[in-house]
């Protein structure tokens, strides 16, 4: 791919002037691949809109102890059983501790289910028949190479298309939709008619240690965030809200930005855009090659999903009749994951669990208040946890609507290089990276800053070639 290059250190006689507008994952994943791969030095900035960096990686603390607990992303996944993972590295060669998370059972109608032969027990030989059916099609419709390069160009025609409703219409037993859903549902963030087939199965399969593997950074997942913050050169501007981009001059993209009311605006050689699609939304584009270029991007990967995430603390260690598993899926709230988090810390002290919502139930359930959200939670605890209602010394509710996006059925996703760079031939400058053009997952928002970075990298070279 030849590559339209962005303006040279020698070009210009001063350091190429970068902007990365968000402080998320995507941001900072971003800015940090460049610092490592650009030939010369840059005037590197990161405007972030909020007070704190990390977007939807959050691990605050509660009030009435020094616990913390995961309010946004739970878990990494770990692709390295089958190639290299790159947010695996990341994390090792930070030196952040991490914990393996396993989980089996699934909750229906408050029943535990974690082996073949529970669904037997539970629901017949006709239903135990079907599940293994519908196993098998699923690990030959996606093996796990293909699993690991889904959302590449390379496996975009080798995956079934179609909803994933389809694919759950052709399961007999109505037993064994039921399981499947509830299984998967809080990951997808959407119902099945609403989804890819190729994103269900997904899910579905990434239960299964030969294609995925979950972990989480010991102490909390935020310290992922502080460790790249910390090792950063770059300028970073917290409270500070992009509000407009338009053409700057000589090839070059200007910003206007808001801090504290007072409105400021700069050149910048190139624009890295690392924002939610619920954040790039509200962005003005103020050049109108720019606004359709941007309209199109927007219109084809705008689909909204919803979080709620409600987590409580006991005022005791959880018992082991609740077993050592650090998840368990719900078929409550159309099927939700119920963490125990306390058990990633040996030592704990304190009960922590906590409830992800996911989808049109999470949407739905926005509005309540706090006390409703966690009373419902409560109430929708396994027989093994029942006792944990009467320890609860404090809850917390975090909402994150429209903060991620589906994948719906029947959507396609565009080529590597027209989601990265969707005004390439208008604004060159201009580039796009976010965990909404892959899986919505910090692996897939790694994969994107990655890309962009070693794009951006080769062009500041002044070479041509692939960016990936």
């Amino acid at each position: 791919m030849t590559m339209a290059g962005c303006r040279t250190d020698n070009e210009v006689g001063r350091m190429p002037r970068v902007a990365i507008v968000g402080g998320g994952p995507g941001g900072l994943f971003t800015a940090w691949h460049l610092e490592q791969l650009a030939p010369v030095p840059l005037q590197l900035t990161i405007f972030e809109a909020a007070s704190r960096l990390g977007g939807k990686v959050l691990t605050p603390a509660f009030s009435g102890a020094p616990v913390h607990y995961e309010a946004g992303a739970a878990e990494f996944y770990d692709y390295s059983p089958i190639d290299e993972d790159p947010l695996r590295t990341l994390v090792e060669s930070l030196g952040l501790p991490t914990v393996g998370l396993a989980g089996a059972s699934v909750h229906i109608a408050g029943r535990p289910i974690a082996n073949i032969d529970d669904i037997r027990d539970a629901f017949g030989p006709d239903a135990h028949r079907d599940l293994l059916a519908f196993d098998t099609w699923a690990r030959s419709a996606m093996t796990p190479r293909e699993f690991y390069e889904s959302g590449t160009d390379e496996t975009a025609s080798a995956v079934p298309g179609g909803r994933f409703d389809a694919a759950l219409a052709a399961i007999a037993s109505q037993d064994i939709r039921h399981y499947l859903e509830a299984m998967i549902h809080s990951d997808l963030a959407t119902p099945p008619p609403t989804t890819t087939a190729a994103y269900g199965l997904q899910n579905y399969l990434m239960n299964d240690p030969a294609y995925m593997r979950l972990y989480c950074i010991a102490g909390g997942n935020e310290q992922l965030i502080t460790a790249l913050a910390t090792r950063l050169a770059a300028t970073v501007r917290l409270a500070t809200r992009v509000v407009s981009i338009g053409a700057g001059t000589e090839a070059s993209l200007r910003l206007t930005t808001v801090q504290d009311g007072q409105e400021e605006a700069g050149e910048f050689d190139v624009v890295v855009l690392a924002l939610p699609m619920d954040a790039l939304t509200q962005l003005s584009f103020t050049d109108d090659q720019l606004t359709a270029a941007m309209q199109r991007h927007i219109a084809h990967h705008d689909h909204p999903a919803h979080y709620l995430r409600i987590t409580v603390l006991l005022d005791r260690p959880i018992g082991s009749a609740a077993g050592d598993d650090g998840y368990l899926m719900l078929d409550a709230f159309g099927g939700c994951c119920l963490y125990v988090e306390s058990g990633r810390e040996p030592d704990a002290r304190h009960g922590v669990l906590g409830w992800l919502l996911g989808g049109a139930v999470a949407a739905e359930m926005a509005d309540l208040p706090d006390g409703e959200l966690v009373s419902a939670a409560l109430r929708s605890l396994p027989e093994a946890f029942a006792t944990c209602r009467d320890h609860v010394l404090e809850a917390r509710v975090h909402r994150w609507i429209g903060a991620v996006n589906a994948v719906p059925g029947g959507w396609q996703p565009l080529p590597q290089d027209r989601r990265h760079r969707p005004a390439i031939a208008s604004h060159p400058e201009l580039f796009v990276v976010g965990d909404y053009l892959y899986d919505s997952t910090l692996n897939g928002v790694l994969d994107s800053a990655e890309y962009v970075a070693g794009w951006v990298a080769a062009e500041l070279t002044g070479t041509d070639g692939d960016a990936s």
